[in-house]
């Protein structure tokens, strides 16, 4: 292809983290990589992270999605990973094929995937069945995210929950703080630990940094946002630094 491979994303309005780290990544990899990849955002309003909020603001989700349809773009992922898991097991299917009708019928063919649906299938690369978690909810909130993960066959060991309502507080989260606060967690006999289960709460300098240090795999949720599109996109799975997910192992 000769043109710059399009990513487009579906970002809560007060999301900071999404449009850096998936950038950082995949110009990480443009190093090493001869893809190049622009990047193309719609926007839903969003403040706090409250499931009232986040039930308003996946109603605006058809519309970002026609938007990025007007855009072309090469692959269409949803940039909130509460906002799916909150409403009940198995609904990132349902908001995945909702959505790709929509771009669908706006003459667009690009693949539709969702962050929280990417995060189950990154575990499931890792082969991981028992995992913990950080989170930066509110604590009803993040045993919805873990009641979520459980359903798609993955026990969760232990989470922390920071109970941080506030979206643009959760983005000025230091990610170095990670691989202090991951010293609190559970992680004792389990196949990885999911750093950021959100994809507003910055990780990525952490990520190598604390699976160096635990010795077991290290993720995060744009991290596996990353691996999907890349996937649908068929380009190598590689990040350098990014945790063994884009290691070019799996």
């Amino acid at each position: 292809m000769s043109r710059p491979l399009r990513i487009g994303q579906i970002v809560p309005s007060s999301n900071t983290t999404m449009e850096t780290e998936i950038p950082a990544m995949l110009r990480a990899r443009e190093q090493t990589h001869p893809e190049r990849f622009t990047f193309h955002s719609s926007r839903m309003r969003m403040h706090r992270v409250t499931r009232e909020e986040l039930v308003a603001m996946n109603q605006q989700g058809l519309r970002c999605a026609a938007e990025l349809a007007d855009a072309r773009v090469d692959v269409i992922s949803t940039a909130c990973l509460v906002a799916i898991m909150a409403m009940g097991p198995g609904y990132h299917r349902q908001t995945e094929q909702e959505l790709t009708d929509v771009a669908r019928a706006n003459n667009c063919a690009a693949p539709v995937m969702t962050s929280a649906g990417a995060l189950i299938e990154g575990l499931g690369i890792l082969g991981a069945k028992r995992i913990s978690v950080l989170t930066p909810y509110e604590r009803p909130l993040c045993d919805l995210v873990v009641q979520y993960i459980e359903s798609e066959g993955i026990a969760v060991q232990a989470s922390l929950a920071f109970g941080i309502p506030d979206n643009l507080e959760v983005g000025r989260i230091d990610p170095l703080r990670l691989v202090e606060e991951v010293k609190r967690l559970d992680t004792k006999g389990v196949d990885a630990v999911v750093l950021s289960a959100c994809v507003q709460m910055p990780s990525l300098p952490a990520i190598q940094i604390v699976e160096d240090m635990l010795g077991i795999p290290v993720t995060s949720t744009a991290i596996c946002t990353t691996r999907r599109m890349l996937d649908h996109l068929g380009l190598e799975a590689v990040v350098p630094n990014a945790g063994t997910l884009l290691s070019g192992k799996y």
